[in-house]
Parts: structure tokens; C-alpha cells; sequence
């Protein structure tokens, strides 16, 4: 509606939660509001390169979540998986802020007693740098049979190699 006009709706107008279209000569039309949901055979998957090289962890996890959601498509559905593909290189050159190097600690348990296993971030970049950046962004995703559908499409590589050349991943700056 125009600033400064004033149409008065009907009292049955004002009490239904519907969408209308004030015409300027007073004339009330209802507009139909669909929310668009996307089909599966709609969805079209693209391939994403991202070098991971001197990227805070946290930034780079989220925008990465983003992309396998498929939040960054206007055909975004929740319960649909329409996200891409998402391959990450140089994952042993990410940057940490703060004292995260020394003082961040990732936990597992093998399930018997006195078997919990910490490990700090400084080891784990040391051993398996690949590790830090998934798990970085599986927190993120949906706990859910969905997100774990999402995290496949997840390929994170320690240096430049990777053997996903033939699906021409489109590199990606973050």
C-alpha cells in the first residue's frame, strides 16, 4: 500500500491471516502466498573448490555449512538436501585465534571405562589436519539423518591434491 492512503478493511477482511492487495480505487484482491519447496529432480549439484590456506577456522566452517545446506540457493528447502559439493585443500594451513592452538582440546571415548582420549588442536593439525575442519563443520550441520547425507558431500585434503579434477570444481573465495 502507498504511504498516506487508507483503505479501511472489512471487519471479515481483518480477521483472517491472508495475504490481499489493496488496489488504489478500494478494491480488495486476494493474492495467493505459496512457499516454494524444491523436488529432488530439481536440484542441480555444483562442485566448489576452497583453499582452506591462512582462513580463520570458525569463518571458513560456516560458509562451508552454508554450501552442503544449499542455503546459498534461492530453491532452498529444509528438508531436502540441495546443497553442493564442497572440496577443501590446504587444510594443514588454517589459522586459529586466540590461544585455540594450545588450549582447545577435542574429546572422544572409546566406550569403556577410563577411555576418554583428548587431544589438543596443535596435535591434531599435527596428525590429521583433515579432521579439524570436518568436524568443524559437522557441528554445524544438522544432527539429523539429513546432515549426515550433507557431510558426504564434504572432501577436505591436507595439501593442493586432490583427485576430484574431472568434475571441474569452481574455486571458490571465502
Amino acid at each position: 500500500m502507498r504511504p498516506g492512503l487508507s483503505v479501511e478493511l472489512p471487519f471479515c477482511l481483518r480477521q483472517v491471516k491472508k495475504a490481499f492487495w489493496i488496489h488504489t480505487n478500494g478494491e480488495v484482491w486476494e493474492v495467493k502466498v505459496k512457499t516454494y519447496m524444491a523436488k529432488p529432480e530439481e536440484i542441480k549439484r555444483e562442485w566448489y573448490l576452497i583453499d582452506a590456506k591462512g582462513k580463520t577456522l570458525g569463518r571458513l566452517a560456516s560458509e562451508i555449512a552454508k554450501i552442503l545446506r544449499g542455503k546459498h540457493k534461492p530453491i532452498y528447502t529444509p528438508h531436502l538436501d540441495c546443497g553442493d559439493y564442497v572440496v577443501v585443500i590446504n587444510a594443514d594451513k588454517i589459522k586459529v585465534t586466540g590461544k585455540k592452538l594450545t588450549d582447545k582440546i577435542y574429546y572422544r571415548h572409546s566406550g569403556y571405562m577410563g577411555g576418554l582420549k583428548e587431544i589438543p588442536l596443535q596435535r591434531m593439525l599435527a596428525e590429521h589436519p583433515e579432521r579439524v575442519i570436518e568436524l568443524a563443520v559437522k557441528g554445524m550441520l544438522p544432527k539429523n539423518r539429513l546432515g549426515r547425507k550433507m557431510f558426504k558431500k564434504l572432501k577436505v585434503y591436507a595439501g593442493e591434491e586432490h583427485p576430484h579434477q574431472a568434475q571441474k570444481p569452481k574455486k571458490l573465495e571465502i
